[in-house]
């Protein structure tokens, strides 16, 4: 769908300069999503892998954020080998909804109400990033934490639109619960990409 050089703005690498490659297609559908447009694969133009790895190589940066849309649906072996051939970190962000391919140097799962993860993703996540849309999340969330490898990284973030709203309940839960960290969309508070 686009790529771009940014900062990434949530989870465990927030604040690091980053070239995301946002794939498109999604069957997820969450109610909430903020790239809605990225749901339709055939409304983007294609681009080979060669391409993308040199726009990605011409940015300076040594991380590449593999998302979506939800980037899993397709078979990303020659992307992340690529990539990693140029000298880059391949991270990805997947619901988890399909088993992945390729190889990750790290993986944020981001686990959706709308369509069920596969169980494969639970020994492979790096971090676990759960959006918290209301106060039946944190029991959500705490079925997943149980699902991942013990070294998984445990974030909460706030659904944007209910940021306001659902922080302070974060924040008072992860006093409670320091186990999990707070994740904030800190580029929407810098107004970038």
């Amino acid at each position: 769908m686009e790529d771009f050089y940014t900062i990434q703005g949530e989870g465990f690498y927030q604040g690091h300069a980053a070239y995301f490659i946002r794939l498109g297609g999604c069957d997820v559908g969450c109610t909430w999503c903020d790239v809605k447009e990225s749901w339709d694969a055939n409304a983007h133009p294609k681009v080979s892998v060669e391409e993308m790895v040199n726009r990605a190589k011409a940015s300076g940066t040594k991380l590449v954020v593999i998302t979506g849309g939800e980037p899993a649906m397709y078979d990303l072996t020659l992307l992340t080998k690529s990539l990693q051939q140029a000298g880059l970190q391949t991270n990805i962000e997947t619901s988890g909804a399909y088993p992945l391919t390729g190889t990750w140097d790290w993986i944020c799962f981001s686990p959706k109400k709308f369509k069920a993860p596969d169980a494969s993703i639970y020994d492979k996540a790096n971090e676990l990033k759960v959006i918290v849309y209301n106060k039946h999340d944190f029991t959500w969330a705490e079925n997943f934490a149980q699902k991942v490898s013990a070294s998984c990284k445990l974030f909460l973030q706030p659904e944007w639109s209910k940021e306001k709203e659902m922080l302070p309940l974060i924040i008072e839960y992860v006093k409670a619960n320091p186990k999990w960290e707070v994740s904030l969309q800190i580029h929407k508070y810098m107004n970038i990409p």
